[in-house]
Order: C-alpha cells, then structure tokens, then sequence
C-alpha cells in the first residue's frame, strides 16, 4: 500500500512516504532528533513511532527494536517498518501476510520498504535515487528517492498522499526540538510532484526571508546553525 525512505545522511535523519490512501503522512513516518527515523506501514500500527523512537533514544539497535515491537503486538505479522538509528544503523521488517509485492532492505544509513507495489524495481529504483547525489541535502536525497519510486510504478492501486519530514541528526540544544522539513500532501492526483512543489517553494521562502520572519525570536540561535535542510511548511493563510 505504501513505499517509504527511512535515512540517516550528514547530520540529518529523515523520512519520506507515499501511497494510495489518505494522509500518509498522518500515520506512517516519524523521526526525532538525535535518536532516530522509522516507518510504520502495512497494517500500520501506529503505536510504533512512539515505541521505536523510546528505543531507539534508549540506545537499543534497530534489529532489537523490531524484536521488541514484535513482542508487544500479536498482529506482527501484517505490519511493514523501516528504520534508521542516529548511527546510521537500520532494519526492515516485512511480515509474512504483508500483500505483495511486499519487502525491503537496509544498508549503512537507509532503509527502503513498500507494500502493495508493482514490484521490486520500485523499491530499487529509490535506492538508486538516493545514492545518486550523496552530497546533497537530506531533503532533496529523500525526495529524489520518492520521485523515482513513484516513476518505477510505485502503489499498484494508484496516487493519493506523500509526507516528507527532516530532523537534526544530532541534539542541537533547541527546545522543543528543531524540525528542519514538514510537508505533507494529503490528497492529490500527483502527490509526489506536489510534495515536489511545496518542497521548493518552502526552500525559497527559507532564502528570502528576513531573519524576524523566518525565525521567533526566541529560536534564532538555534536556527542558525541548521543548515541547508532547514525549511517548514508554509504558514497558514
């Protein structure tokens, strides 16, 4: 039902989500700075962004923290999740009555999964995205990855929402933590190119901004040092 990017790259952790149903992004990526990313998918359960994340802060490795989810939920078995630690260590786990095509990998600091696809190559594709620019922003890695895998055919069942959502890969001393990217695109016949588009406008917005506009008062020396992945929505009209 849904194809994700979980990664971890510079100083930045992040994830990146699309499927056909509405608002993904309300239910299947998570991530926290200096701890951790992940996606719950599948038959999401969505007790495991908290879950993954406490352990994940607590310092236990991503393959113990499948184990421990798989513990605390009967219906392990249908449930689709990739994360990322703030070591760059990840893991996937495809459970057995996920419908196909239906898998997933991870590798030094990524970790790709999907449900419901058309295919391997979606999954693939994405992977290859990624690794293409490893020099670029998270963001734009992340998005890169997404755009390929809706290219490769992505949901079999068809578009509909995309979340993308970038934190400090590192504690930063901001209170509450810094989010450096939070987009959403909840229903739309083209999710991905619209996430696409908000992606770019918030970047500009970012650049032209002064310094009292882009950032309260209180937040703008934490905000300074953020770097490049640092954009949030747009405000509200």
């Amino acid at each position: 039902m849904t194809f994700s990017i979980v990664a971890r790259s510079g100083d930045a952790l992040g994830v990146a989500t699309a499927t056909r149903s509405l608002a993904v992004g309300a239910v299947v990526p998570a991530a926290a700075p200096a701890t951790g990313a992940l996606a719950t998918q599948a038959r999401t359960n969505r007790g495991f962004r908290s879950s993954g994340l406490r352990l994940m802060r607590d310092g236990v490795a991503p393959r113990d923290v499948l184990a421990a989810l798989e513990r605390e939920d009967v219906g392990f078995d249908q449930r689709q999740v990739a994360l990322v630690d703030a070591s760059g260590r990840g893991a996937v786990w495809t459970g057995p009555e996920c419908l196909p095509w239906a898998g997933g990998w991870s590798r030094d600091g990524v970790a790709v999964a999907g449900n419901l696809l058309v295919g391997r190559e979606v999954l693939e594709a994405m992977d290859a995205a990624f690794a293409a620019e490893p020099d670029a922003p998270l963001s734009r890695r992340l998005l890169a990855a997404l755009t390929a895998g809706d290219g490769a055919g992505g949901d079999r069942r068809g578009r509909q929402s995309a979340a993308l959502v970038v934190v400090a890969g590192a504690d930063d001393g901001a209170w509450p933590p810094t989010t450096r990217v939070d987009l959403r695109v909840d229903d739309h016949p083209d999710p991905v190119g619209e996430l696409a588009r908000l992606v770019a406008l918030a970047e500009v917005e970012v650049a032209t901004a002064e310094p009292a506009e882009a950032v309260p008062e209180g937040e703008r020396g934490a905000a300074a040092g953020a770097g490049p992945d640092t954009v949030t929505s747009p405000p509200a009209p």
